[in-house]
């Protein structure tokens, strides 16, 4: 796919990229919303509106709901149509912006609609992942001449392709590229007023209940979790809301409690809504950088998970077109681990065992657990977990598509560019380096019980998990008596 600059009026030119070039004909603009979704704050979007204006054109956002994305359950799609439920009026309302929703394959309703409503532009989203870079492809090839397509980097605080034009090593050598940059792409966000043109129709109305419902049935063998409100509005409310804002009340603790698992309470929060694009990266480091004084050190700590982390996440997915297989490693952990592949395990575990946490270590089966009814596993424990996966399966590639599967049926921000590096860490030694050679693992850094026993409190962190899911399973057991009475009610 060929790529070039475009000029832009309120985005900076290097945000933007052209990937199918076409007529500057006045059609209409229709900006295909997918992994950024929300209103404020977000640079495609921006560039959407700008566009529409300069062409003295109409704006639409458009929104394809797959029937099946890599797995995507209630748990993962309850919480993103709750979010779009809130944004379709507050787009509307804040800037008398339609939203169209599809449902089916975005590489038929796409372009259907670009033609049925004549538009001249197409503005997407940017993600590294194969499967939308594969519609996109596919998209090209289908439009004719007269619609161009921009892809809009809104997603990281440094475009991808401008933090660094090849694979990065690790975090190393991708930090002073992107910390080069900051000063030009972390600034605040312009404010944006409504198109100049209205949309001439209404849009078919989205029976959001009935929609999120039928979603939720078919995905029913993994819940909502509670613990997570969807939308702007609650995002912004974790961020720095007066109650429990993570910039307001809970910052101080980052720096020396966030890897500590029985203390969840020190993280941000944020990645559900990051992962959905429900708030900006670049909102949240902005807003940290205006409270550094308060604690520099947590902030500082922050920003880089923030961003340099999450960019060489986005880095390592976009240029290694493996990025969640063994061919993806770096060669001296592929042969490390191909060397060591014969050597006895101690346990052998089958995917459904571990799924349903039956192995003979206690603090796994917590991890587990809490991922599986809490949604979310503490970043140390997700380490530990995913290298207990390779000494326990036949070999690395079985370790890690196991790894990977889990991931993306029980994390809400699972089917993610870090969660598939944090997977290809901690089994393949992407961005870390070569340890003391060991059965089993050979070079790739280990991890045991022991040493976590030395880093935090084993039998509080295994406790605290057992009192996450009984309540769990008490809410659950509440919501089926509910509904069981609903069902049985007399219908007028």
């Amino acid at each position: 796919m060929t790529v070039k600059p475009v000029p832009a009026t309120m985005v900076q030119p290097g945000r933007i990229r052209v990937i199918k070039p076409g007529s500057t004909r006045n059609g209409p603009v229709i900006y295909w919303m997918f992994r950024d979704q929300r209103v404020s704050d977000n640079w495609a979007l921006i560039h959407a509106v700008d566009e529409a204006n300069k062409r003295n054109a109409p704006i639409a956002v458009a929104f394809n709901l797959f029937d099946s994305f890599k797995g995507a359950n209630a748990r993962q799609l309850g919480f993103m149509l709750r979010g779009l439920k809130q944004l379709q009026p507050f787009l509307f309302n804040s800037l008398h912006i339609p939203f169209f929703l599809f449902q089916g394959e975005a590489v038929e309703t796409i372009p259907k609609f670009l033609v049925e409503c004549g538009a001249s532009l197409l503005v997407t989203d940017f993600t590294p992942l194969r499967e939308i870079r594969k519609f996109k492809e596919e998209i090209c090839e289908k439009l004719g001449d007269l619609v161009s397509i921009h892809e809009v980097d809104a997603h990281n605080v440094v475009p991808v392709w401008e933090a660094s034009s090849k694979l990065e090593y690790g975090a190393r050598t991708i930090r002073s590229k992107i910390n080069k940059l900051l000063p030009t792409y972390l600034i605040d966000f312009p404010t944006l007023q409504p198109p100049n043109m209205r949309w001439n129709s209404s849009p078919p109305t989205i029976h959001w209940d009935q929609l999120i419902e039928d979603r939720l049935k078919k995905g029913a063998e993994v819940p909502e979790i509670d613990w997570c409100e969807p939308g702007e509005t609650a995002a912004l409310e974790v961020l720095k809301g007066s109650q429990n804002g993570f910039l307001t009340k809970r910052l101080k603790n980052y720096a020396t409690d966030r890897n500590i698992p029985l203390k969840p309470k020190a993280l941000s929060g944020l990645s559900p809504y990051l992962h959905f694009g429900q708030i900006s990266a670049q909102r949240c480091a902005f807003e940290a950088r205006n409270v550094r004084k308060v604690a520099p050190e947590a902030v500082d700590a922050f920003v880089e998970e923030l961003i340099v982390r999450r960019e060489l996440a986005d880095n390592f997915c976009y240029y290694q077109p493996h990025y969640d297989s063994l061919m993806g490693a770096w060669e001296w952990a592929r042969k490390t681990l191909m060397d060591h592949v014969s050597d006895k395990r101690e346990h052998l575990y089958t995917r459904e065992q571990l799924e349903k946490a039956q192995t003979a270590d206690p603090l796994w089966n917590a991890s587990q657990l809490e991922v599986v009814h809490y949604g979310k596993m503490h970043g140390f424990m997700r380490m530990y977990w995913a290298k207990k996966i390779l000494e326990w399966t036949s070999g690395p590639e079985e370790a890690l598509a196991t790894a990977i599967y889990l991931n993306d049926k029980y994390e809400i921000d699972g089917r993610d560019p870090s969660g598939y590096v944090g997977c290809m860490w901690s089994i393949c030694g992407v961005h870390d380096q070569g340890w003391r050679e060991r059965p089993v693992f050979g070079k790739i850094r280990y991890m045991n019980y022991a040493g976590c026993k030395r880093k935090f409190n084993v039998d509080g962190y295994i406790a605290y998990v057992k009192k996450l899911v009984a309540e769990s399973k008490k809410r659950k057991a509440e919501a089926e008596i509910s509904l069981g009475q609903k069902q049985k009610e007399p219908r007028c």
